[in-house]
């Protein structure tokens, strides 16, 4: 194989340099010239769009781990898409000049990853998980309410034998 050259990989470098700028220039731009009220909502934990109430140990909604997969399954497609973009174009090349066809093999392997990433995006489209709409909300709201109810039941015990 053809050698590699660092400065190929050099507008990667820069990409990760200007992300990186930006992030930072985000976060001293809001800490020198944001407003600082603190209140209590603003002091709050904030979990995945759920209001922390309850104990640490309550049982979370499947949907919360169903989110999670997808986001690895996600990462993990960009883990491997990356180096398969860097690398096509000596991969061509390289078929060309040995004849075996590394290109097109690559080519077929990373459409069937796609491909499977595709068929999981759809299964989980159907299943519902990207749906965190009203019925969400209605189901957080109704766990908040059995978990008060709760909550009142063991105080309430204890004022009475008081």
């Amino acid at each position: 194989m053809a050698e590699h050259n660092l400065m190929e990989y050099a507008p990667i470098a820069i990409m990760f340099l200007v992300a990186m700028g930006f992030a930072v220039s985000q976060l001293l731009v809001t800490q020198l010239i944001g407003p600082r009220k603190r209140t209590a909502t603003k002091l709050m934990p904030y979990e995945c769009g759920k209001d922390p109430i309850g104990g640490a140990r309550d049982r979370f909604s499947i949907k919360f781990y169903t989110v999670a997969v997808i986001f690895l399954l996600f990462d993990i497609e960009v883990l491997f898409i990356i180096p398969f973009a860097v690398a096509f174009k000596s991969l061509l090349a390289e078929e060309k000049v040995s004849g075996i066809a590394f290109g097109t093999i690559a080519f077929v392997e990373i459409l069937a990853f796609v491909a499977t990433l595709v068929v999981g995006y759809i299964y989980v489209w159907k299943k519902g998980t990207f749906d965190w709409g009203l019925q969400a909300r209605a189901e957080a709201r109704e766990e908040a309410k059995q978990m008060a109810k709760k909550r009142r039941e063991t105080v309430q015990p204890t004022k009475i034998a008081a």
